[in-house]
């Protein structure tokens, strides 16, 4: 079955950038959509932006204007460009691929964290 794999995550300053990668064992095109989820301690999982497999995006309002989510088909790879990261944005990021309506994968998460 294909497995998702995140990377990138680190330790970044307030104002400051990082791009997660979540890198699909088989091809993106067995999911039709694709999302980035967060979760900070002591908080829900929450949607953070979705592109679909023809390439719409959606966005958490909390992220628009900062973040932008892109995929690149032929490396089977989904993108998360942060810029203008705040503490807030600090949170285990994970990658989601949607098979059909009854089944998802998730990666294992990257942690994101930004000091002030």
């Amino acid at each position: 079955q294909v497995q998702l794999v995140e990377s990138g995550g680190g330790l970044v300053q307030a104002g400051g950038s990082l791009r997660l990668s979540c890198v699909a064992s088989g091809s993106i095109f067995s999911f039709t959509d694709m999302a980035w989820y967060r979760q900070a301690p002591g908080n829900q999982r929450e949607l953070v932006a979705s592109i679909t497999r023809g390439g719409s995006t959606n966005y958490a309002d909390f992220v628009k204007g900062r973040f932008t989510i892109s995929r690149d088909n032929a490396k089977n790879t989904v993108y998360l460009q942060m810029n203008s990261l705040k503490p807030e944005d600090t949170a285990v990021y994970y990658c989601n691929g949607v098979l059909n309506i009854l089944t998802s994968r998730w990666g294992q998460g990257t942690q994101v964290t930004v000091s002030s």
